[in-house]
Order: C-alpha cells, then sequence, then structure tokens
C-alpha cells in the first residue's frame, strides 16, 4: 500500500511538473518575443564600440536639438491632451446627462475622428485649409497654419478627444442620482455640484481617457512628421526616425537614447495619472443610468443640437469630403471647378503605380496573418488568465502589454535591434523583410486581441461550463457548443481591430519597410513628403471608403448575430 501510495505521489508531482510545462514555454516565448526586446534597446543606449558607456548619452544631452525637441514634445503632447479632455469631457457630459436627439448618430461622427487613421485626417485637414480647399478663396490671415506647433496640436487633439469621451460617457451615467439630489438639497448650484461631486467621482475614468490620449500624442508619428517635417518642427518621435534613416556610425546608439527620454515622458504621463487617482475620494458607482438628468428648454435643446451638429460635421465629415474633394482635381493647386475634376489621379493609384498596388497586397497579407495568429494564440492565453490565478499570469499579462505601451517609433528601433541578431551568432535574416513587419504588427497588437478575449471570457458564467463537464462534455465538445457561441462576438471584434490597426499602421512601418514590402501608411506618407498630394488623398479616400464599408458590414453582422441568439 505504501508503494501504491508513494507511485500515486510520484505520478501526481509528474502531472503537476506536465501541467507547469506549458506555462514554462509561455513564459519563455513571451520573455523573448515581447520583453527582451526592450531589453535590448535599454543596453544599446549604454554600448559605444561594443562596450558599455555613457558617451551616447553625453552626446546627445549636450546637444542644443535635443532639448529643443524635449520641450517642442512636451509642449505639444500637454496642448493636444488638454483640448482632448477638454472636448472629451464636455461630449461625454452632454450625451450622458441631457435630453438632445439623435445621441446614436452623433456616437459615430464622434468616433470617426479615431477610427480613420491620424495621417489619413492630417491629409484631410490640410487639403481642407488648402488653396484647392473649400476654404481657399479666403485671405491667408483667416487660414489657420497647420505647419506649427499649434496645427499639430489642434490636428492631434481632435484626433484623440474620442478616448476620453469614450472613457468618461460611461463613468458619469454610473454616477448615482442620489449624489446629485444630496447635493442641490444642501443649496448647492449644479456649477458646485459638478465641482465637488460630478468630477470627483468621474476622476478615474477622465484620468484613464487623459492618460490616452496622451499616450496617444506622444507616440504619434503621422501628424508631427506630415506638419512638422516640412516646417523644421521636431518631436521625439519624428526625431528618432530621423536618426534610425540618417544610418550614421552611432545611429542605433542616438535612437536608443532619445527612446530612453521618450518613455521616461511616457512614464512621467502615467505617474501624474496615479497621482491624481490617489488624490481622489472615489465611491463605488451604480450600474449605468441612460435617462436623461437635464430637460432643456426646447429653444436650449435646439440651439445645443445645432452646435454639436456644426462641431462634429465640421470635425468629422467636412475635412474629409475636403479631402475626397482635392483627390479629384488634375494637379494640386488648381481651382475645384468642374472643368478640374478628374478621375485621373484613382487610375494612377489602381492601375498604374505597381507600388500601390503592392502595398495594398502587402498590407492586407499583413493584417490578415496577423489577426489569425492573435486570434488564435491571443484567445487561448485570455482563456488561461481568466482560468489561473496568481502571480505568473499577471507577469505574462504585464510583459504583452509592454510593447503597445511603447511608442511605436520606441518599439521600432527594439525590433531592429532584436531581429538584426537575436542570438549570438544567428542571423535569421528577416531585417529588411516583410517577416520583420509581421513580428512587429504580432509583437505590438497581440495585446488588442487578448483585451477583447479577455473580455468576452469575464463576461461568460463559468457555471455553464461546469455543467456540461459535469454531464460528460469534453474540452473540445464545451467549446464548439457552449463557449465559442457565447465570446464569438467579443473575440471577432478584437480581431477586426487588430486587422483594421495592422492595415493602416504607420508608425512601426515607417522606420521598418524595404524596398518591395512598402505597406499602405508608407505609400501614402511617401506620396505627401514628395508633394504627390493628389495621389496621397486619392489613396486615403479609398482606405476611408473601405474602413467605413467594412464598419457597417461590420455591425450589420453584429446585430444579425445578436438577434440569432436572442432568437437561440
Amino acid at each position: 500500500m505504501q508503494l501504491t501510495m508513494k507511485s500515486r505521489q510520484l505520478e501526481g508531482g509528474g502531472h503537476t511538473a506536465f501541467r507547469g510545462f506549458p506555462a514554462l514555454i509561455g513564459i519563455l516565448i513571451l520573455f523573448f518575443f515581447f520583453l527582451l526586446p526592450i531589453i535590448r534597446l535599454a543596453l544599446m543606449s549604454f554600448t559605444s564600440a561594443e562596450s558599455l558607456s555613457v558617451s551616447a548619452y553625453s552626446e546627445v544631452l549636450q546637444e542644443s536639438v535635443t532639448w529643443k525637441t524635449l520641450w517642442n514634445t512636451i509642449y505639444i503632447v500637454a496642448g493636444s491632451t488638454a483640448i482632448s479632455m477638454f472636448l472629451g469631457i464636455a461630449m461625454a457630459a452632454v450625451m450622458a446627462y441631457t435630453d438632445v436627439h439623435g445621441k446614436s448618430l452623433m456616437q459615430l461622427f464622434i468616433y470617426l475622428p479615431f477610427i480613420i487613421p491620424s495621417y489619413i485626417t492630417t491629409l484631410a485637414w490640410v487639403q481642407f485649409f488648402g488653396s484647392s480647399g473649400p476654404l481657399g478663396g479666403l485671405p491667408d490671415w483667416l487660414i489657420p497654419d497647420l505647419y506649427s506647433p499649434g496645427g499639430i496640436i489642434f490636428v492631434l487633439g481632435i484626433s484623440h478627444y474620442p478616448l476620453v469621451y469614450l472613457m468618461t460617457v460611461q463613468v458619469f451615467r454610473r454616477i448615482p442620482r442620489e449624489a446629485e439630489l444630496a447635493a442641490f438639497v444642501s443649496g448647492a448650484s449644479r456649477l458646485t455640484c459638478w465641482r465637488k461631486v460630478i468630477l470627483p467621482m468621474a476622476l478615474p475614468g477622465i484620468c484613464s481617457g487623459g492618460l490616452l490620449a496622451c499616450l496617444s500624442n506622444l507616440d504619434n508619428f503621422g501628424v508631427p512628421a506630415i506638419l512638422g517635417i516640412p516646417a523644421n518642427i521636431r518631436v521625439l518621435s519624428t526625431y528618432i526616425y530621423e536618426q534610425v534613416i540618417g544610418y550614421g556610425p552611432s545611429a542605433f546608439s542616438r535612437a536608443a537614447v532619445l527612446s530612453v527620454l521618450l518613455g521616461i515622458v511616457a512614464i512621467a504621463a502615467t505617474l501624474i495619472q496615479v497621482w491624481f487617482l490617489r488624490r481622489s475620494k472615489v465611491t463605488e458607482t451604480t450600474v449605468p443610468d441612460y435617462e436623461p438628468r437635464t430637460q432643456l428648454k426646447p429653444f436650449g435643446r435646439k440651439l445645443m443640437q445645432t452646435v454639436l451638429w456644426i462641431f462634429l460635421l465640421g470635425t468629422s465629415l467636412v475635412p474629409f469630403l475636403a479631402m475626397a474633394a482635392v483627390s479629384l482635381v488634375q494637379a494640386y493647386g488648381v481651382d475645384l471647378t468642374w472643368q478640374n475634376l478628374s478621375l485621373g489621379n484613382y487610375r494612377y493609384i489602381l492601375f498604374e503605380d505597381e507600388k500601390v498596388l503592392r502595398s495594398l497586397s502587402n498590407s492586407l497579407l499583413l493584417g490578415f496573418i496577423t489577426a489569425v495568429i492573435c486570434l488564435l494564440f491571443g484567445t487561448l492565453f485570455a482563456y488561461y488568465r481568466s482560468h489561473k490565478q496568481g502571480r505568473l499570469p499577471k507577469v505574462m499579462e504585464a510583459i504583452i502589454t509592454m510593447p503597445y505601451a511603447l511608442p511605436g517609433t520606441v518599439l521600432a528601433l527594439c525590433i531592429i535591434l532584436m531581429w538584426m541578431q537575436p542570438l549570438p551568432g544567428w542571423y535569421p535574416g528577416v531585417y529588411g523583410t516583410p517577416a520583420i513587419l509581421l513580428i512587429a504588427y504580432i509583437t505590438r497588437f497581440f495585446v488588442l486581441q487578448f483585451r477583447g478575449s479577455y473580455t468576452a471570457f469575464s463576461q461568460l458564467d463559468a457555471r455553464m461550463e461546469e455543467a456540461a463537464r459535469t454531464n460528460g462534455a469534453d474540452f473540445f465538445a464545451r467549446w464548439r457548443q457552449i463557449v465559442l457561441p457565447l465570446i464569438l462576438p467579443g473575440v471577432l471584434s478584437g480581431a477586426l481591430l487588430v486587422f483594421l490597426t495592422s492595415l493602416t499602421e504607420l508608425t512601426v512601418s515607417s522606420m521598418l519597410w524595404s524596398s518591395g514590402a512598402e505597406t499602405v501608411g508608407v505609400i501614402i506618407f511617401s506620396f505627401e513628403q514628395a508633394g504627390y498630394s493628389t495621389y496621397s488623398t486619392a489613396f486615403s479616400s479609398l482606405i476611408v471608403l473601405a474602413i467605413l464599408i467594412g464598419g457597417i458590414a461590420y455591425l450589420v453582422m453584429q446585430r444579425k448575430w445578436k438577434q440569432r441568439g436572442r432568437s437561440m
């Protein structure tokens, strides 16, 4: 009997060790693909002539251009984040608390500047204020200069205010009515109620949205590249890009130092958010309340709706219509008249320039492969994370989050330093090929799929799977009949987000592309930098149209899926 018990203990121990083996393999893979590139970047910043040194820091920090670039970065990020927060909070308050009509349609226009890639949004604004745009006939002093720090701040702020809105509107709806009523009964005015009750309780959502907007503004490459490089206005993301494409003897070391500085700015922004949250006194909120809390008078409601629609159409639709109109003129700068309209730009884009078709093919293929790989492994990791407790799953989640939290130019440099020679003596030859773009996309966007799948698993009642297990259903039967039908909408949402983000990505691609491996974002950026604005606007208009059609098709499919679920 003792021998039998010992043998069972050995079998149990072996089984436990075997069960821990996949987790060990997973953590090693995550370390190699997600964490080691960041470590290699940090080491590169302290490397000079293949030895450890701080000479790169000393050289970069002694240059006046570095401090000017750092100041430009802080100034532009702070200004654009302030605009994003003001617009996001104001729109969230109106949509959550007032009884304006047409909120569902308004929300679509609120999200449009965020759904469309920021470099395409920038082109839309450039064409809107350009000589061929609808404001081309106005005096120059009435047309704002987008090729300036103020222009960059404006476009970034408009592009990312939906992030603040998204994180804030639900928090506003969860604030209990009783808290507001108690303030009013105590004699507080509406302004006092907002200052002492609503805003403090909504501070977590406001800070989260503000941090997302701040990091997005800090990470953004397209807007400061299109508007800043022609005007010699550098920020850290574009300065890193200039260092890498310069290919000097110390280019990578200097770029690594600048990347560390950019990371410090991102960490500082995160710490400021944490400081604000610790100072706030947040209480638990209730379920979302979608009923309006402020009944506007008929004239006030119409005035509010008019102002909202002017703002939404002016920031979400009109610039893109202006861009589409400019894409139809025969040459940039000519008047927008019927005689000057032509489909020649689209004919060139679709049938004459092989780089355009190749970039579209590359982006579609890379986006599809990235989405499929992230769909499979991101969903598996989300399943593991939702069923396992302890420190290891949290550490693994933190590791896969780090590449997405890093600015895109920093991650691109990490990928370059990692995959030129991943291990001593091993040269895989992926640098300068589409394979390195695929590795970068998977590394950067894996967490998007994980978040979507993890949210779907967290909404799944574990008792349903347990009941199927009790009735004798094996793992594959439980997944096929119970788990997969319930999580599929959330999982597909994550996959669609990964695909669209990979399809239109520019920041990472701008530093990793090579001849024959161009992407959509790279070609549009190259057209604009070379002065072929009619081609860049034509290509951008096609991408916007494709995104809108895809989004509408997905919404229709999602609605049908929900109706099917209700009928079942």
